[in-house]
């Protein structure tokens, strides 16, 4: 099926529905829901220079393009300039390894994942995360020049706060066409997805269903497990799916494409991987829309809230309220 699309600053057709990469370490799994993926008409594919798996998306994407199954300009992959390189000594290394390993000529999006500078470090390294000071308009202007050299066609932000975004919006040559954050049913972010798209960028939401597995992360880093919203159960939800004869992560998939926030749910399960294209054939009303704009927990419902650093939450340019 042909998955709709919005446009992007530049005119570009961005699928609203994408396959979300992180936490896929295990490469065959990831290989095969590829397959299954674009087997299924996903074209845009979300990934990261930290996910450490861009090397499996370009064998995929290597071999669906040598074999004529698909066209380059049939598809829409972002990657991710890492926070070790949010320094403008290094935005044009990391973009060329990420398309060395992605096998691509160019990107269709680049964003700065996070609006902090860590010093580099091996990986899987035990050792304190350590951060620089981050300069975001010396590295836009980094970023800028990537578009002028073909290794991307367009440029974004991820996890910055309004007046982060506003800073580059207002000292940018080339405008942020993209803004990605946390997004889903009990945390919306209203304010902060009102002034993205006042300002033209298009919202992606990771995250949209909660992430389930990101105790799995926290265990991979020695953490406590986190107490998860849990909208696959919501009474509220399963209500509201019942009434449309979809599941709950439909509902909440669905609430986000109503808000013109573009989705990229992550899964290896190729029934998950169709239940969540399956989204076009039904509309949310206006009643179960206010039931679910009631779920809103705002701040505590962040899963995703980087905060294991500590040396993040200290960092000037950290992006997230304070948390008591």
């Amino acid at each position: 099926m042909a998955i709709p699309s919005v446009k992007l600053l530049g005119g570009y057709d961005f699928p609203v529905v994408g396959l979300g990469t992180w936490q896929s370490d295990n490469e065959q799994a990831l290989e095969d829901a590829l397959n299954a993926a674009l087997e299924l008409g996903y074209r845009h594919i979300d990934t990261a220079y930290v996910y450490r798996n861009e090397h499996v998306i370009g064998r995929v994407l290597k071999e669906w393009l040598t074999s004529g199954k698909i066209k380059r300009d049939d598809l829409f992959i972002t990657t991710k300039l890492p926070m070790e390189a949010i320094n403008p000594d290094r935005v044009e290394q990391y973009i060329k390894k990420s398309l060395e390993s992605l096998q691509l000529d160019y990107v269709d999006l680049y964003l700065i994942h996070f609006p902090i500078c860590t010093k580099p470090r091996k990986p899987d390294s035990k050792e304190p995360i350590e951060t620089e000071p981050t300069d975001h308009i010396a590295v836009w202007k980094k970023m800028e020049e990537q578009v002028d050299a073909g290794r991307t066609k367009t440029i974004g932000l991820s996890n910055f706060s309004i007046a982060q975004i506003d800073r580059v919006i207002k000292n940018s040559r080339i405008k942020p066409a993209c803004l990605q954050v946390e997004i889903h049913t009990f945390f919306p972010q209203n304010e902060l997805v009102k002034f993205a798209q006042d300002n033209g960028l298009v919202v992606v939401a990771y995250s949209p269903l909660a992430n389930p597995s990101i105790n799995k992360f926290y265990a991979k880093m020695g953490l406590p497990p986190k107490e998860l919203p849990n909208m696959l159960t919501n009474g509220i939800i399963s209500s509201i799916a019942k009434k449309h004869n979809k599941s709950n992560a439909q509902i909440m998939l669905k609430f986000l494409l109503q808000r013109n926030i573009v989705v990229i749910p992550k899964s290896v399960t190729a029934t998950r991987l169709k239940e969540n294209i399956d989204l076009f054939d039904f509309t949310l009303d206006g009643d179960d829309l206010t039931a679910l704009r009631g779920l809103d927990q705002g701040e505590p419902a962040r899963v995703c809230d980087f905060s294991f650093a500590k040396a993040f939450v200290s960092h000037p340019e950290w992006p997230f309220p304070a948390r008591d």
